[in-house]
This record gives C-alpha cells, structure tokens and sequence, in this order.
C-alpha cells in the first residue's frame, strides 16, 4: 500500500551507504541507481555523494545521472569531494576534506547514497582500502560490487573474500554484495557461491545494452558531423556496428536490429539500400549510418536522400576505414542523463533481481512519516507491479505513448496493447530506441476483432437506432476501439487523451463500460503531491456545476478513490463559508451534498460547507470548527464546481510547485483514464499505473 500522508514530519536518524568496488567496469552506476530509488521510496530526503571525482577534465556523468534522480536539493558542487590528484598529494588532507564535505551534504539529507571511486586513475588493491577508510570515516555500511564477467561463481567468490578482509582490516562494515554482469546462465550459481561471505546477496545478469554506445557517443568518438536525419535519435543505442565492404545485397543480408553501419559515402547503391530498408517493412530498424573517409555522397545521391527525408542519422567523418570500425569498437555506452532507456533497463534490473526490503532494512531505515512526490510515484508503480493488469493504449502514433509504453514494459508495470498501425508503430518505436516486443499491437482498421465488437456495440446502442453499417464505422475509432476492448475484458483499463479531447477519450465510457450500481456521477480527481503529503481534490475536469445530489456522488466515489491510494479519506465539503456561518443558493447546495454523504455513507468523516482554509490549517480550524473531526485534516477536497476545481488544483500545482497527477476518473464500472494533451511521458507512466491499481480493485 502507498503509505498514508501525515501532518508533520518527524527528524530522522542519517542512514546511509557506500558503494565500493575493488576495479572498474563493474556497472556500479546501475546498483547505485537502483539503491538510489528504492531509498527514494520509503525516504523523504535522499541525497547523492562522491568522495573522489571520476575526472577533472569533464563533468563525473554518474554525479550528473545521480543528481538527477535525488529528492534532495543539493547542486552538483555541493556532492562532490575531492579529484584523485588531491587523494595522490596527501591522503590525509583528501580525507578530511571528504568528510567535511559529506557532512554538508547530510546535514540537508535523510539518506546518502556514497559512490566509490572508479578506479580512472590508477587502479590498485590499495584503492579498495582506502574507500573502506572513507566509508568507515562516514560512518556508511559497504554495499561491495562486484564484476561477474568473464569469471566463474568459484572465482567471483574468492574475489568476494578477498574484499572483505580488505575491508574488515579497514574496520568498514560490509552490509551486501551485488554482483553485476555476470553470465545470465549463472545468477543463481553466483548467488548460491556468495554464501561464503555471511551478507545478503544478489546478481545481476550482463545486459548488452547497458554498455551500448549511443549515436551520439559514437559521433563523438570518431570526431563526425551530422549528415542528416532526426538529431533526437541519435541518443538511440548501436546494439552491433558492422562495416558495409561488400554489395548492397549482403549488406541487406546481415543487418540487424540496431545496428550501426559504417560505409564510404561513395557507394551510393549501399546508402540507398540502407536507407530504404530503414523504412521498409520487414527489414531490422537501423540506428544510423557511418560515412567514412571524409566523402560526401555526389550531388545526385544528396538530392535523392534529401527528398526521402530519412529520420535515420547519417553520420560523416574523415577516418578510415579501419580508424572508424576502432573507435566504434572502443567506444562503451554509459549510463548517464538522458539515456532513458538505460536508465529504466537498469532501474528494472534491480527490482526485479534485488530485494529491496531486505537491504533497507540492513540499513536500519525508519519508515518516514511524509510522502514525498518521489515516493508516491515509485509506490505507484511497485502497486501496479505487484498484481499486472492489462491497459490499452489507443493513440500509438503518439511518441509520448510509445516512450512512456518502452518504459512500462521494461519496468514490468503492466501488460499493454497499443492502437495503430502495427508496422508504422514498431518502426517508430525501434527508431526511438524503445523495445515494444512486449506489447501487443491491435490495428482496429482490420482487426479480427472489429466485427465482433460492432456487433455488441449495435446491441448496446440499438435504442438509440444504431445499424451494424455504423457501427462497423464507429468501432474504427480508436477511443471506441479501446474501450470495447475494457468492456470485453480483452483490457482491464484505458488511458487515452494524450492527442485528443476529453470528451473523445471518455464519450466511449459513457456509451458502453457505464457508471457502478449506486453511482450515477462519473467525475475526477487530481492527487495532488505537495512537499510532504497527498491530497485528494475532486471534481476538477468532468462534471462543470454538479447539483447536490452530484456533489455527494462525487465526494463519495473520491473518498473511494483516495483510499485505493492510501489517502485516509477525511473529506472536506469546500464553500466561501464554513459551518452555519453563511446563507445563499450556493451554500446551501453544499450544505444539502453534505447531508447525502452523511446518510449514505455514515461511515466516511465529511465537513461541510468549509473553507479551504479551514480544512487545511489546524490554527484557523480551531478558531472556526473546534469539535471537528475533518477541519485543519482534511485530505479529500470536495469543490463545489469545475470552475473552482480546476482553477484551484492548477493554482496549487504553479504555485506549491505541487505534482498534480489526474485526473484520475471515477465512477465507470472499469477504469478509463483521460491525460492532459501536454502530458509528459513520466504523466502518462503515471495515469498507467493508476489505472491498473483501480482495476485491481474492481
């Protein structure tokens, strides 16, 4: 369950932990950023540290990625401590440099997560000794990783031990060990060989594309220029880089999915074979071409690749051809910003391969008293997770739609079905470096099922004089399409609303799925996610000036609704008065929706008609309602038309710098939800997850 939002926070015990290695290439950027999440769910303020930077010369790009993903609010200077150059002059002075800067750090902090040196400079035993030393000076247990390639679970093993003397020697407490890329066929033997070491721990198999450079990372590492095509895919990953030396027609024969080609700009026959089985069905999706020797295709050839407008990258450089395939073979992918896919690929890892439970609790966390935003959304989707429904996704020419599906499937959130032309969504999803493998994908232009659900959709709409000829053409909209599939069963739930109306996404609801026996109101709520709790606000985006017996279905379905998220419903029955304070035709209307709620649902705790200061504000509810249950607690906030919802949820959203995640519908027998057209990709995740935690429900 999401944990309940409190009052007040409580102060907090520092726990944090160190992640040492004993050499490089050990993949410690995707144990540090699953640790980093898992903390960020069950700890307000989570904070990244780096004792020693991994260059001088350019930005630390695990600090920047890192950073990125903390809930604390500290710059990228302030968790940083010393270059190696400072550790070589003086390791004392280095020292106690790090351990006044870490304390800055912790001093705004509940939890650190300490990122050991990368062995950049040096690398030597003495390393792992003197990052035990620091580890120690923090007073942080060691989390050990460990590099699995290339080795046998014996040797992993013995390299296990070898590193905790090196760090009992040092006094450092070892609190786990996780074991990165190791052989897929081996995770359990490595684990079941890590006994010898009496800590908890875990493997993760090794994953190519974590390691995969980008278009962009090759670019840079054979001193290039963008050709042509869309700049956005070059943050897509080379899975293989192969040199096109033979005929267009080989070529064709060994390509595979992403894979980078490198050819002379010369061969026209072998760019235009590329870039044409780019786009043709059939044919793996490329992530770019590689022009080499510093030629450019003739003025012919440029005129013909500009009319076909590729999106593929097309890439040019002055090296040879050996020069070209060497820095290509040299150059390792990193997990940084902006690598989403990495990023979500080793978020899943860690989730899936690591108990997460087991290692907060070795470090003695206490469970915070506040939700942050952060926590709420990472409780979303371990909910969802935990029991996997099926939700539809209609509007799969969207690219919001399709990075936010890559991301869910990899995440293991929920089982999806994207509307679409099949063809034309995997190609797009492939160039934008999303793996939709998972997912199903339904064309409702000639799906089987598109007879089927014409015909149930006649006999639903038949009072309304509706004929199969018509049906036939409605049932080829996607919103109608999707929700048949919800109403079928062939879906648990919708989300729709990302290119199209409201209306568009929820008419369908209306027609087919209906509202739950005692409801006759479908309405919404926006969690609201402030600084350090979650509130309910309701309704904000269908019902524009609901009656009395409306209000009371409303704050009925929202009180409902909170609870599915952990919010204890304490609803609050908002008017420009509070109590008996006020008369008027609007007040009244409150007042009566109050009574309604009270005699249908006793249970519920509901205040009405009351201010919003009222319910929020403990001082001005004892002035106002001393004898209160609700007032100055209230978390389901009730507003007495859209006008005021709307204009009040976004006000608290730009002002509060709130997270305002809605609107989630309510009162449908099966989960439909609405996005906002400027939903980002993290929104439409979001709305997923709510939807599958309402079908679980249901």
């Amino acid at each position: 369950m999401v944990a309940a939002p409190a009052e007040t926070p409580e102060t907090h015990t520092l726990s944090s932990i160190y992640i040492a290695s004993p050499e490089g290439d050990t993949g410690k950027s995707t144990i540090a950023l699953g640790l980093l999440q898992m903390l960020c769910a069950t700890t307000a303020r989570v904070g990244v540290f780096r004792p020693i930077a991994r260059s001088t010369s350019e930005p630390d790009y695990i600090l920047e990625l890192m950073i990125d993903h903390t809930t604390a609010d500290l710059s990228y200077e302030q968790s940083l401590g010393v270059t190696y150059e400072e550790v070589h002059a003086d390791q004392d002075a280095a020292l106690a440099e790090i351990v006044r800067r870490y304390h800055e750090v912790a001093d705004q902090c509940d939890s650190v997560v300490i990122v050991g040196s990368d062995y950049t400079d040096v690398g030597s035993p003495s390393e792992l000794g003197f990052n035990a030393r620091i580890a120690v000076n923090l007073g942080a247990p060691v989390l050990l990783a460990l590099r699995g390639s290339e080795r046998t679970p014996k040797e992993i093993a013995h390299l296990a031990e070898l590193c905790a003397s090196e760090l009992a020697t040092h006094r450092a407490h070892l609190v786990a060990v996780i074991t990165n890329r190791c052989d897929p066929d081996q995770l359990d033997d490595v684990i079941e060989a890590l006994k010898v070491v009496d800590v908890p721990a875990w493997s993760l198999p090794e994953v190519p594309l974590l390691v995969a450079p980008t278009m962009a990372e090759l670019l840079e590492s054979i001193g290039g220029q963008l050709y042509s095509g869309d700049p956005e895919l070059l943050q897509r990953e080379a899975l293989h880089v192969m040199v096109g030396g033979m005929t267009a027609e080989h070529i064709l024969e060994r390509l595979w999915e992403g894979v980078a080609v490198i050819a002379p700009a010369d061969r026209s026959d072998v760019l235009l074979a590329l870039v044409n089985a780019h786009e043709a069905d059939g044919f793996p999706s490329l992530a770019g071409i590689i022009m080499n020797g510093g030629l450019e295709p003739h003025p012919m050839m440029a005129k013909l690749i500009t009319g076909l407008e590729p999106r593929l990258p097309i890439l040019t450089t002055t090296l040879g051809t050996y020069e070209t395939a060497s820095a290509a073979a040299r150059t390792r992918g990193r997990v940084a910003v902006g690598s989403q896919r990495k990023v979500d690929t080793a978020m899943s890892l860690m989730e899936q391969r690591v108990d997460g439970r087991t290692l907060v609790e070795r470090l003695n966390i206490t469970m915070p008293s506040v939700v942050t935003p952060q926590m709420f959304e990472y409780q979303l989707l371990a909910r969802a997770r935990a029991d996997r429904k099926h939700i539809v996704l209609p509007e799969g020419s969207d690219d919001r739609i399709l990075r936010a599906a890559g991301r869910l499937l990899q995440r293991q959130v929920t089982d999806l079905t994207i509307l679409g032309a099949e063809g034309a969504i995997r190609r797009r999803a492939s160039e934008l470096g999303v793996d939709l493998d998972d997912a199903t994908i339904l064309d409702p232009s000639s799906s089987d099922y598109a007879e089927e659900f014409a015909a149930d959709y006649t006999e639903l709409r038949k009072h309304k004089g509706m004929t199969l000829d018509r049906a036939r053409e409605v049932m080829t909209d996607i919103s109608y399409f999707g929700t048949m599939m919800v109403h079928k069963g062939l879906a648990d739930g919708m989300v729709s609303g990302a290119a199209h109306t409201t209306a568009h996404t929820i008419r369908p609801s209306f027609e087919i799925i209906k509202t739950e026996d005692g409801v006759s109101t479908v309405s919404s709520i926006f969690l609201m996610c402030l600084a350090d709790k979650v509130l309910a606000y309701g309704d904000c985006a269908v019902v524009p000036d609901p009656t009395s017996e409306q209000l009371a279905d409303i704050a009925i379905s929202s009180a409902q609704t909170a609870q599915q998220f952990g919010i204890e419903p304490r609803v609050a029955m908002l008017s420009y008065s509070t109590g008996d304070s006020g008369t008027g035709a609007d007040v009244d209307k409150v007042r009566t929706a109050t009574s309604l709620v009270r005699e249908r649902r006793p249970d519920l705790l509901v205040e009405g008609p009351i201010q919003y200061d009222a319910a929020i504000d403990p001082s001005v509810a004892k002035s106002k309602l001393p004898d209160s249950d609700v007032a100055g607690r209230a978390t389901v906030y009730i507003f007495p038309d859209l006008n005021t919802g709307n204009n009040t949820y976004k006000a608290v959203q730009r002002s509060a710098g709130a997270v305002a995640v809605g609107p989630v519908l309510q009162g449908l027998r099966k989960p439909v939800n609405d996005l906002s057209r400027g939903a980002l990709v993290q929104d439409i995740v979001n709305t997923v997850a709510i939807t599958a935690i309402q079908a679980q429900s249901k």
